[in-house]
C-alpha cells in the first residue's frame, strides 16, 4: 500500500512586528570611518597573508572589494589573489565591541525585546515599543537615521511578522536599505529566493536540493510536506513551514547561553600529538569566532577527548578572569590538558575532540584588574 500523509495546515501568526538589524559591512565600515581613505579603495579586513605565510581568514570586506568577488569567510590569500592591489587591515575587536555596544544601547532606546545575533545583527520585536511608534516602517527609517547620525554607519533593515522573513528582507536591498514584507506579499516573495538563502541549507544540501529540482523557494513549495522529510529530516519539516510564511520563533531577548563549543569527530583516528595538536588549532579557532560572534567571553575551558575504544575523558580549568577570545590562547590552554591528561589509551586513537567555553559573559562585562602593589605586573 502507497504510503499517505495527512499534512495539518499551516497557522501563520502574522501580530507581530519584527525588525531585523544587519549594518552595511560594519567592521570595513568602522575602518573606513577612521581612515576615509579606505573609502575609495579595495579595503580586506584580514591579517595580511603576505605577512602571515598565506594563513587568515577574510572577516569582511568593504563594497569596492567585493567588486572583485572577495567575501567573508574566505581565505585571505585568496583574496589577495582576486584583489592584488587590496589593502588588508588586522581587525580591531576591541573597537568593534565598543561601537556595537553603542548601537545595542540605541536599540534598548526602541525596545528591550532584542536578540543579537553577532556584533553586527540584531533582531527586535517592536510588536510593542517605547518610542509608541505604530508602524515599523517608521520605527526603522528612525533607527536607521539615530544610528547615521551617533556613529556614522549605515544599516539595512527588514521587516515582517517573523524572524525568518526579516532576516531575509535585511538583505534584499543593501546598503542602506528597508524591506517590509507584509503577510500577504510572504509567499510571492519566499517564491522569488534561491533555495541557498533559506536558513539551514547549506554546501551540502544544496547539490542534493538542486538534484530534486529543487533551486527556488517555488521548487521548494512544490515539494510535499513527507518528501522533505523523507529527504532532509528536521529540516524539511521546518522548510516546508518556512516556506508558507511560518516562523513563530520568538525574539529571545532573556535567552542566555550556559556554553559555546565545537568539537570534531575523526575517522581514520588520530593517533600521534602532532596530529592532536593540529585539530585542537582548527577547533580552537572556530570557537573563537563562535564566541566573538555570540559577544561572549568565559572563564572555564573545557577540553573533551574520546578515544578509538570509547573511553571519555573531560577536563576543565576554571580562571580568575575572563579568556580573551583568542583562538591561539584557547589552543594553547587545551593543548596543556591534553598533555597533562593523555596515557596509553592514545594507542587506540582520538575518535573525538572538543573545546568549549562556560562561565559566559556578555563582551561588555569586563573585568576589573587593579595594581594593588607597586611592582605588580
Amino acid at each position: 500500500m502507497a504510503q499517505s500523509i495527512i499534512e495539518a495546515p499551516i497557522k501563520v501568526d502574522a501580530s507581530r512586528k519584527i525588525i531585523h538589524v544587519d549594518m552595511d559591512a560594519f567592521y570595513a565600515s568602522i575602518e573606513e570611518r577612521e581612515q576615509p581613505a579606505y573609502k575609495t579603495q579595495p579595503l580586506v579586513v584580514a591579517h595580511d597573508p603576505r605577512t602571515t605565510g598565506g594563513r587568515g581568514v577574510v572577516t569582511t570586506a568593504n563594497y569596492v572589494a567585493r567588486q572583485y568577488g572577495v567575501h567573508s569567510a574566505m581565505p585571505a590569500a585568496k583574496a589577495l589573489e582576486l584583489c592584488p592591489k587590496a589593502v588588508f587591515k588586522t581587525p580591531n575587536f576591541p573597537l568593534y565591541r565598543e561601537v556595537s555596544a553603542q548601537i545595542h544601547r540605541i536599540f534598548h532606546e526602541y525596545t528591550d525585546k532584542i536578540e543579537p545575533i553577532a556584533f553586527d545583527e540584531a533582531y527586535l520585536d517592536v510588536t510593542t515599543n517605547k518610542k509608541q511608534i505604530h508602524s515599523a516602517v517608521q520605527l526603522a527609517h528612525q533607527l536607521q537615521r539615530e544610528i547615521w547620525e551617533q556613529t556614522h554607519l549605515t544599516c539595512s533593515t527588514g521587516i515582517s511578522y517573523n524572524k525568518f522573513i526579516a532576516k531575509l528582507a535585511s538583505d534584499y536591498r543593501k546598503p542602506a536599505g528597508v524591506t517590509i514584507v507584509l503577510p500577504q506579499d510572504a509567499e510571492p516573495f519566499l517564491w522569488r529566493e534561491p533555495i541557498e538563502k533559506f536558513r539551514g541549507v547549506g554546501k551540502k544540501t544544496v547539490p542534493k536540493m538542486h538534484e530534486l529540482g529543487i533551486k527556488t523557494g517555488w521548487d521548494l513549495y512544490q515539494q510535499s510536506e513527507l518528501k522533505l522529510i523523507q529527504n532532509f529530516g528536521k529540516l524539511g519539516y521546518i522548510l516546508y513551514r518556512r516556506v508558507r510564511g511560518s516562523d513563530d520563533r520568538p525574539v529571545e531577548y532573556l535567552r542566555q547561553r550556559k556554553s559555546i563549543g565545537k568539537e570534531r569527530t575523526f575517522g581514520p583516528f588520530l593517533t600521534s600529538t602532532e596530529e592532536v595538536n593540529d585539530h585542537l588549532r582548527e577547533i580552537a579557532r572556530l570557537v573563537a569566532a563562535s564566541m566573538t560572534s555570540h559577544q561572549r567571553h568565559g572563564k572555564t575551558l573545557v577540553l573533551k577527548l574520546r578515544y578509538g575504544d570509547f573511553v571519555t575523558i573531560t577536563k576543565r580549568r576554571t580562571f580568575g578572569e575572563f579568556l580573551p577570545n583568542d583562538a591561539l590562547v584557547y589552543y594553547r590552554y587545551a593543548s596543556e590538558i591534553f598533555d597533562a591528561v593523555v596515557d596509553d589509551h592514545l594507542d587506540s586513537g582520538v575518535r573525538l575532540l572538543g573545546i568549549t567555553l562556560t562561565g559566559l559573559a556578555p563582551l561588555t562585562f569586563e573585568n576589573l584588574t587593579l595594581p594593588l602593589y607597586p611592582n605588580e605586573n
